[in-house]
């Protein structure tokens, strides 16, 4: 299977009148073709950022990338010229973002909206760029697709927004599609016909995805790595069957206990005490630690992100393998004993 994607080492820095800081710092993963990695994690943790980082879109008036990789398709593209990622953006790689009411464009039709994006990459007729969008609107599921055409976006309802917005990301099948939030503010039965949507766009076309969400329940049947952010670190890498049956970083513990189980509803929602850290009030060591039922002293000290079995990295010293000396001989049991208790309903 060949690699779409390759990101190593991605630090994203941010200046404000507060100071300088990393939203993200030291991030590596890769994506390959008809895979599907999410990010997950609060808000603050670097989820959006790092897309942001990968399309070139950041704001560079107050951030940049600064140090790290990005290659699509084996070529870089941090620091690319405007002219390569203007021609990139939509043809090999793209974005649905998280509201399509303030991504659209209100005094445009949707129509000329989705044309703009294919003749823009095509250099085709205005007539064979509205043939595309339309049958590229009816693939997304909007049978009216002639009526919704000729409408604006504050004539559609939310679910229908979002389609066009995936109608654009997909018009010109690119390699990576990556979707921020894509069912934020929909309710759920739009939101699963969002997800039905996405699933069969990656098994009709092979589709190549980054997902990034803080809905964990969107993940199994669509999902096959998952990412686990916390202040701007990955904290645990895995595949979404580990994720769920052995989760090892106890963040990830408490995002787990905090969904709520329909087979259960007597049984209170978990929560994770505190609140993510200011990113100028980080701690050195493990950047969960004032927030962890498990914390330790040794957890006072920089945490590396480690391979504790195959393919599956955690960032926490008691993750199972990780004994460097006998005084940190966690075992598995004993931490999830640990967390039975501090996490109860996981």
């Amino acid at each position: 299977m060949s690699e779409v994607l390759r990101v190593t080492n991605l630090s994203t820095q941010f200046a404000t009148k507060g100071g300088v800081f990393n939203a993200v710092e030291g991030l590596s993963f890769s994506v390959d073709r008809g895979q599907v990695v999410a990010f997950v994690g609060e808000s603050g943790s670097g989820k959006s950022v790092t897309a942001l980082s990968i399309m070139g879109l950041l704001n560079p008036r107050i951030s940049k990338v600064a140090s790290g990789s990005v290659q699509l398709n084996g070529e870089e593209i941090v620091g690319a010229s405007d002219e390569l990622l203007q021609k990139i953006r939509g043809s090999k790689i793209s974005m649905i973002f998280q509201e399509p009411m303030t991504s659209l464009n209100p005094s445009i039709s949707i129509g000329e909206q989705v044309s703009e994006v294919i003749q823009t990459h095509t250099r085709c007729s205005s007539s064979k760029a509205a043939k595309s969008a339309l049958n590229v609107l009816l693939k997304v599921g909007l049978l009216n697709a002639e009526s919704i055409y000729d409408s604006y976006p504050h004539q559609l309802s939310g679910g229908m927004r979002q389609r066009v917005m995936i109608a654009m990301a997909v018009a010109l099948e690119p390699d990576l599609v990556i979707a921020d939030e894509p069912t934020t503010a929909l309710d759920v039965t739009t939101e699963a016909g969002i997800m039905d949507l996405l699933k069969s766009l990656k098994r009709d076309r092979f589709g190549t995805f980054i997902l990034i969400t803080h809905n964990l329940s969107l993940l199994q049947g669509f999902v096959d790595q998952v990412i686990v952010m916390y202040a701007g670190q990955v904290v645990e890498k895995c595949s979404t069957e580990q994720l769920f049956n052995h989760p090892e970083h106890p963040y990830t513990m408490g995002l787990l206990g905090a969904i709520p189980k329909l087979s259960d509803l007597k049984t209170r929602l978990v929560t994770i005490k505190g609140q993510v850290p200011s990113p100028f009030e980080r701690p050195e060591g493990c950047r969960f630690a004032a927030r962890c039922p498990f914390q330790e002293a040794v957890c006072l000290k920089p945490q590396e992100l480690l391979e504790i079995s195959p393919e599956h990295w955690s960032r926490c010293i008691k993750s199972p393998l990780r004994v460097d000396t006998v005084a940190l001989k966690a075992t598995k049991q004993a931490s999830k004993q640990a967390s039975n208790q501090a996490y109860k309903g996981y």
